[in-house]
């Protein structure tokens, strides 16, 4: 009896040691993603104000990794938010995207990357299943240039518009065929319950430092100043 006992013990405190560094983990890239957002705003060559002005969702993809030669894959952990018609921020859903493309390319390749969708809708529905860049939803890389001026000309009519930042560089970037999904396993072990993406959208609330700066970082980006 004993030694059953000390067992499950063991394999509880295993379990648990598990999920806080799970949720330690989710924590590093929210933070990772705060340190994106802040870089992205200080770059002399920003996301331009007037596509700011009429989104609705964003995701935020740290460190995301383009690998390959002649064929190129890419492989990112990110987090999404939507923002409602007040200008708050909803809880972060965590996400995957995954892709590849064809072409002449060497190497191993970080780069962050932020994608802006002009509807919430777009983001809601990424709970029914995995969605495809350029295929289901339509992307293209973004103009860059804070200022308004900068997008007089330029027909804001796709649905996701894609940056990156590497080595110091910023640009639009173009995804075409990357398919991004919800990583539910990782929602669970961070909010402590199974919830869908529309109820991590929807809901919000959550109690934590790493979430609240994210929010307010969001709001420098989108407003140059925090509500």
């Amino acid at each position: 009896m004993k030694i059953r006992i000390a067992i499950s013990l063991s394999l509880m405190l295993l379990s648990a040691a598990f999920t806080v560094n799970a949720q330690q983990k989710e924590l590093t890239r929210i933070d990772d993603a705060v340190r994106v957002l802040r870089e992205f705003g200080r770059m002399k060559e920003d996301i331009p104000q007037e596509l700011l002005n009429i989104s609705e969702g964003i995701i935020i993809v740290p460190k995301m990794i383009n690998a390959g030669f002649v064929i190129a894959g890419k492989r990112g952990r990110g987090i999404a938010l939507i923002k409602d018609e007040e200008g708050n921020w909803s809880d972060p859903v965590f996400i995957t995207i995954t892709g590849g493309s064809v072409g002449f390319q060497a190497g191993v390749q970080s780069v962050d990357l932020v994608l802006i969708f002009k509807n919430s809708e777009t983001l809601e529905e990424i709970g029914n299943g995995t969605f495809t860049l350029g295929g289901d939803v339509s992307a293209t890389a973004g103009p860059v240039g804070r200022s308004g001026t900068a997008t007089t000309d330029y027909k804001m009519e796709a649905e996701v518009y894609s940056y990156s930042k590497s080595k110091g560089l910023f640009a639009g970037i173009s995804l075409s065929g990357a398919a991004i999904s919800v990583d539910r396993n990782t929602n669970n072990l961070f909010y402590g319950e199974e919830l869908s993406a529309a109820d991590i959208f929807s809901e919000g609330g959550i109690e934590n430092a790493s979430v609240a700066l994210l929010k307010r970082e969001l709001q420098v980006l989108y407003n140059g100043e925090v509500e």
